[in-house]
């Protein structure tokens, strides 16, 4: 087990990274102001699991694979970026605003395509596997339990930890919902802000 004090510390360490605004962030305040309370937490869900396998693949040694083959990291990088854009514009295009539930004008997502996007767009991120190998490590205590029983605690948290952030998110967002109908204007600004930052965080993405 981990101690409590680097557990509290592991976690504040979190606290400060999953608070900072990013492309999941984006993702997860766009898609529960455009579909809804079930498609945000279906985003949440893709994210858990994209988390979930950063954590494996950092404790398999996939992220100082990554670190030692330049090309493959700038290949997984360009992909995330690419993928991030085309997300934003598939926002940019959307109708003015619906929340698929046939009051608005937008058209029924099924639930598996935002897991899948929610997915997609954080495994595709090698910053995010890469911040996973270099945390963990610093929590891990040789001389206690077994790497391995460590590892999967902190990985545990990490994923819990990221989900209550995103819920926060994503019931937030659900609150703006009613105010956003009534405001076409406000709907435009929402489309075209979000669209925005996820085309920083793509470009931010693939060329830093």
């Amino acid at each position: 087990m981990v101690s409590l004090h680097l557990l509290v510390t592991f976690i504040g360490a979190l606290a400060v990274v999953y608070a900072l605004p990013g492309p999941d962030m984006a993702l997860v305040l766009q898609t529960s102001t455009g579909r809804g309370i079930r498609h945000g937490l279906a985003t949440v869900a893709g994210l858990a699991m994209a988390r979930a396998a950063h954590v494996t693949l950092s404790a398999c040694g996939v992220a100082a694979l990554l670190r030692a083959a330049p090309w493959l990291y700038q290949g997984i990088r360009v992909a995330g970026g690419l993928y991030l854009a085309y997300v934003a514009i598939q926002i940019f295009r959307s109708p003015a605003f619906g929340m698929g539930s046939g009051s608005g004008t937008a058209p029924p997502v099924p639930l598996r395509a935002c897991v899948a996007k929610g997915a997609l767009s954080s495994i595709l991120n090698p910053k995010a596997l890469l911040f996973c190998s270099v945390l963990l490590p610093q929590f891990v205590d040789p001389h206690g339990a077994p790497v391995w029983s460590q590892v999967l605690e902190l990985g545990v948290v990490l994923v819990l930890t990221g989900v209550a952030f995103d819920l926060a998110c994503v019931f937030g967002a659900v609150r703006l919902t009613g105010w956003l109908r009534r405001s076409p204007r406000a709907q435009t600004v929402q489309r075209w802000s979000f669209s925005a930052a996820l085309l920083a965080f793509a470009a931010r993405i693939s060329f830093e």
